[in-house]
């Protein structure tokens, strides 16, 4: 039987593969983060807004995207989307099932920091002469994005471990790369411990921000 450092060593031996589960894993949790964002931001506008039609149609898109497993939808976007005639390669499938998924709870979260501003500094710049659009841009969305910005990070962290979900449609992620090795180091709680430390890496740095943000 192998000792523990033999394996350690074997484990090694797979770098280059490690190193593009990582790779991939911090691309696919770039795009999600950028993109679902920027999408979350727009949805959380319209979830805050006094249109009720508008906040109740974004409401319903996000409840149904939150409360189902990121795996389900990755398959329906994968499998079930070439059927209508979208196509999309494991990547591209991955990137958007995850951006999606992201922007639904970050839609969330924008949606209640600004609903957290109080009326009367809206009725205040209104007063002042200012438009919807210069409210939002100048009183409201300064005001909300500090209040939310913890609650993003958190959410950006989530997203990584979330990432892991692509290894199911043959994406090489961190997760992956881990069955790939196992097969060759047949000791699974070492591999996946290994593994456990990689995504710890890539999230430590936004875990540490978000309680830096907290406490200021």
């Amino acid at each position: 039987m192998n000792t523990f450092f033999e394996q350690l060593y074997g484990i090694a031996q797979y770098y280059p593969v490690l190193m593009k589960g990582i790779g991939m894993t911090l691309a696919l949790s770039l795009i999600g983060i950028m993109a679902g964002t920027a999408l979350g931001f727009i949805l959380g506008i319209g979830r805050a807004s006094s249109n009720s039609l508008l906040a109740f149609v974004i409401g319903a898109y996000t409840d149904i995207f939150r409360g189902t497993p990121v795996l389900v939808q990755l398959f329906v976007v994968f499998f079930i989307l070439p059927e209508a005639g979208i196509e999309l390669d494991s990547f591209s499938a991955g990137a958007l099932a995850l951006s999606n998924i992201t922007a639904c709870f970050i839609s969330e979260i924008v949606a209640s920091g600004i609903k957290a501003i109080p009326v009367g500094q809206i009725e205040a710049a209104a007063s002042a002469g200012l438009n919807r659009v210069q409210q939002l841009r100048l009183i409201v969305m300064p005001q909300a994005i500090r209040m939310v910005v913890p609650s993003l990070v958190g959410q950006f962290v989530l997203l990584v471990k979330d990432s892991s979900v692509v290894s199911a449609i043959g994406l090489l992620d961190l997760t992956r790369s881990g069955w790939v090795i196992v097969q060759s180091v047949p000791n699974g709680m070492l591999v996946f411990s290994v593994v456990g430390i990689g995504y710890f890496l890539i999230c430590y740095p936004l875990l540490y921000l978000s309680r830096r943000l907290e406490k200021a």
